[in-house]
């Protein structure tokens, strides 16, 4: 058993008295009350745990989290439902007003302001260890980056404070992200480096490694920038060394072993946020990763909706740049990434053969394809279509769907998610820990690091190690490249077959300047309405509103041209 520090966000601010209505229509970031409770030892070690909540207004139960890193990309594009797709479109709703583009800033600045408040009634502190203090708030420093950084990749130069807001808030600068990332990411960063332990007995609390590998991203992404510190790749590298070579991590012997819901805490996590059963049980909103990625199966003959298959809400689908990505023979990670047969749940719409298919020589007229339990579905995949001729199509009792039979409601079913542990087929909420870091990125972060530097022996010797372990049993050497092999462009592919989903790939494509580019490529739903100003989000009209003077929008978007 693990032993888990997790809070619940909506319990967490029912103790501490504080209405969410209170404080969104009015200031920033007003989420902190009981002052006086915060400077007990009891109050400070709520304090930090509660600053740990908010990862999970993104990490896990929001749709927006995904929304905001899967859509409009190069790999994933809009299934049927939702309300959110102008988040893949680009056209003119997505704009200052879009919900998720409000939600994202106001909880992100909720954290920030809940750091700022540990940290500053820190100083009162009485009758607990001065170590320990200097250990939480490290965690707390680190969570404050984190958010941070994740404001300054959405949205550019944005608000700047370290210290806690208390009351109406009606002013707020827009300071340039180089100086958010010198004066207040990387400081406290480095900070959460030098004091943390390499190990916490509290599993989900921030540790030495998880700081270096937020860090080692920082700063690579920071190297791109036109305010890149000439050091910045090669201290990236150096920190990610030390995550993969100093802390015991191992790469999974078997990818597909890191989904097993049974296998959570395993060696290649770095650093997750937490969930459990008992949590979402008690109301906890969980990690809903489960719902998005699935195809309309429950509709199909002989299937209905169940907990194993999940919740299907058709959100996000693959592009057919990404189903092409996989050499399948040789790498396993398609076929353990993606589901490709669903059995039948479901006696009231098992089809029988007609007379046509009897005549034919398929089957017995009137006779059921298949019993309860056989294959109802099958999606053989990318690069298998030859296999399906019409002809054998027709003679196979279950329904077979090929490429040109994808739509927004059918096409292959990223499985990562998938829990079926919910304790109903309609639960939204799910147990599986959300994991942010992992060994494999280290690797591919390492390698990018590298290539910057020149260094593409090294780059592709990383991007091999996480090759090797997706080969077929076998086919290792076959997965192996070369250093002529290395640029950006492969970085991207290989970072899209190993970590497709995880909420990577929008900061990914960003970061190396990519978006544009590959999105008017590859995403068929986007590319005729993307532009450069794209790769930041339009300011929340509600912070324009409530700013005094008015708040200056991102370039491109409607406003920006004024402050209001």
């Amino acid at each position: 058993m693990k032993t888990k520090s997790i809070i619940s966000l909506v319990a967490l601010l029912a103790f501490f008295g504080q209405s969410c209505e209170s404080f969104l229509e009015e200031d920033l970031v007003s989420d902190v009350s009981a002052s006086s409770y915060y400077t007990t030892p009891a109050g400070f070690e709520d304090a930090v745990d509660a600053t740990y909540a908010w990862l999970k207004t993104t990490y896990g139960p929001p749709e927006r989290g995904f929304t905001s890193t899967v859509f409009g990309t190069d790999i994933h594009t809009n299934g049927a439902d939702g309300s959110h797709k102008v988040w893949n479109w680009y056209d003119n709703n997505f704009n200052s007003s879009q919900s998720f583009v409000s939600e994202i800033w106001r909880d992100w600045y909720k954290g920030i302001n809940q750091a700022n408040a540990v940290i500053n009634r820190s100083a009162d502190i009485e009758g607990l260890d001065a170590e320990l203090v200097a250990q939480r708030l490290a965690e707390v420093r680190f969570i404050r980056a984190f958010f941070y950084w994740n404001l300054v990749k959405h949205f550019g130069d944005v608000h700047l404070t370290l210290e806690e807001t208390e009351g109406i808030e009606v002013e707020a600068n827009r300071t340039p992200m180089s100086e958010i990332y010198a004066t207040a990411i990387i400081p406290d960063l480095e900070n959460a480096v030098s004091v943390l332990p390499a190990e916490q007995s509290d599993y989900g609390r921030v540790t030495k490694p998880a700081a270096e590998f937020i860090l080692a991203k920082v700063l690579l992404t920071r190297a791109y920038k036109p305010f890149a510190q000439s050091d910045d790749a090669a201290r990236a590298e150096q920190l990610m060394s030390s995550v993969i070579n100093n802390y015991g991590f191992e790469l999974l012997e078997d990818f597909e072993a890191l989904w097993e819901m049974d296998n959570q805490l395993n060696s290649e996590v770095i650093w997750s946020v937490q969930n459990t059963l008992d949590l979402i049980l008690n109301g906890d909103d969980g990690n809903r990763g489960h719902l998005y990625f699935l195809m309309e199966y429950d509709k199909l003959p002989g299937m209905q909706r169940d907990t194993e298959n999940g919740r299907p809400w058709k959100r996000f689908r693959p592009t057919d740049f990404l189903l092409g990505l996989w050499n399948r023979d040789i790498d396993s990670r398609y076929e353990k990434s993606y589901k490709h047969v669903w059995y039948a749940n479901n006696a009231e719409s098992i089809p029988t053969w007609s007379a046509e298919d009897a005549a034919n020589g398929y089957g017995v007229e009137g006779e059921p394809k298949f019993q309860l339990g056989d294959t109802a579905l099958f999606i053989p995949g990318p690069g298998r279509d030859a296999e399906w001729t019409a002809e054998r199509e027709a003679a196979t009792p279950y329904v077979v769907y090929t490429t040109d039979e994808y739509s927004e409601r059918l096409y292959p079913t990223l499985k990562k998610f998938l829990d079926p542990l919910r304790p109903d087929r309609q639960w939204t909420q799910g147990s599986r820990d959300f994991v942010i870091a992992r060994l494999a990125d280290a690797y591919l972060i390492r390698a990018e690091a590298r290539l910057m530097q020149g260094d593409l022996q090294g780059a592709a010797e990383d991007i091999n190690v996480v090759r090797r372990r997706a080969a077929w049993p076998g086919e290792e050497d076959a997965m192996e490249i070369t250093a002529a092999d290395v640029d950006i462009d492969f970085i991207l592919d290989e970072r899209a077959r190993e970590l497709a989903g995880e909420m990577h790939r929008w900061f990914d494509l960003t970061r190396t300047g990519k978006l544009v580019e590959r999105v008017r490529l590859y995403n068929n739903e986007a590319k005729d309405n993307i532009q450069d100003y794209h790769i930041l989000r339009p300011i929340p009209q509600d912070q324009i509103d409530r700013t005094l003077g008015g708040y200056q929008q991102n370039p491109g978007y409607p406003g920006a041209n004024t402050n209001g």
